[in-house]
């Protein structure tokens, strides 16, 4: 084995990634916060969300976290975005400076700190609660156009290591890389991380217009103007422009906003069709982070003053202060301008 690797979240994200990891010839630890979860997983070595992925039997399930982190040198952050703070607040006091530290999870987090409001990518938050903790240790982010569905039937992919420390990046692309999981390296974290974040709020947009019955030639305007969008925030927060034209930006929008794969997708097609937020979030059955990072993305767009026609209409949408009609009207009926 090359080395013991801790992957934190038990869902099909860090399932595929624990199957992976295990594959490339590591000893795999897996910890769900749910010991009914772990026994399941244990006894019946299949995900009921990822069909046709055999667990294979040396992955080891465990509720005990520091049972699963101790004598790891990587850890993995898989678990949703809403719940990665406090994960990272129970794992910190077993981690050091020297263990590498993987975040998978895609989001951004909210908060009010001396009378105003900031946002957090996932990366700084571990970062922060490892630093609460006396650890200085610097989050690696692995994102990109990546269905768990696909990865765990090693179908071909391609996702990037990111991080302003290049060689705990190219640590990361060693440790996943494989004959059907190509890894990339990019220093631009928060660019890398915006896009993870953003993009399904887009995806979200794509699935109400395919729900309302429009076709392909909406997707591409969707799609098109939202990586502009995206471009426009990010550059304005000091991320690098090529980054939203790369497999974090372009790449992982595409993904997410076509493929029934995606959960934002289909929660965005349910919202088109009729449904509530509430009922659509209800129906997919799993985390639909577009719907959490909406909030965050359309206030950094005003923190940076930034226009994001089609964020700032989704967000009126999914508040109820106009209907689905009303935020094609909206859309289609702005001023004329120039590409």
């Amino acid at each position: 084995m090359l080395m013991k690797i801790a992957v934190l979240g038990a869902g099909t994200w860090g399932m595929a990634l624990a199957r992976l990891l295990f594959l490339n010839g590591n000893e795999v630890f897996v910890w769900s916060k749910l010991p009914e979860e772990v026994e399941i997983l244990s006894r019946e070595r299949v995900h009921k969300n990822l069909p046709g992925m055999t667990i294979p039997d040396g992955i080891v399930f465990t509720s005990d976290i520091v049972f699963c982190l101790n004598g790891a040198g990587l850890v993995v952050f898989a678990v949703p975005s809403v719940f990665v703070r406090s994960t990272a607040g129970e794992a910190a006091a077993y981690l050091d400076d020297e263990v590498l530290i993987c975040d998978a999870a895609k989001g951004l987090e909210a908060r009010k700190k001396e009378g105003y409001e900031e946002f957090l990518t996932m990366s700084r938050v571990i970062e922060e609660e490892l630093k609460n903790a006396g650890v200085d240790n610097t989050v690696v982010a692995l994102s990109g156009p990546t269905h768990a569905e696909e990865v765990a039937l090693d179908m071909p992919t391609a996702i990037v290591s990111a991080c302003g420390d290049m060689d705990r990046a190219k640590k990361i692309q060693n440790i996943f890389a494989n004959s059907f999981f190509r890894v990339y390296t990019n220093d631009d974290i928060l660019g890398v991380e915006l896009c993870g974040a953003a993009k399904n709020v887009l995806a979200l947009a794509a699935g109400i217009a395919r729900g309302m019955g429009y076709g392909d030639n909406a997707m591409a305007a969707i799609i098109t103007r939202g990586i502009e969008e995206l471009r426009r925030l990010g550059v304005a927060m000091g991320a690098k422009e090529r980054t939203f034209s790369g497999l974090t930006g372009t790449g992982d929008l595409i993904v997410t906003a076509t493929s029934m794969h995606s959960r934002n997708n289909r929660c965005g097609m349910l919202i088109g069709q009729g449904m509530s937020v509430d009922e659509a979030v209800k129906s997919v059955g799993m985390v639909v982070e577009g719907i959490n990072a909406l909030p965050a993305v359309a206030a950094l767009a005003r923190k940076f003053d930034v226009d994001m026609p089609i964020t700032f209409i989704l967000e009126d949408l999914t508040a109820d202060r106009i209907t689905s009609k009303e935020a094609l009207s909206l859309l289609m009926d702005r001023d004329m301008k120039s590409e």
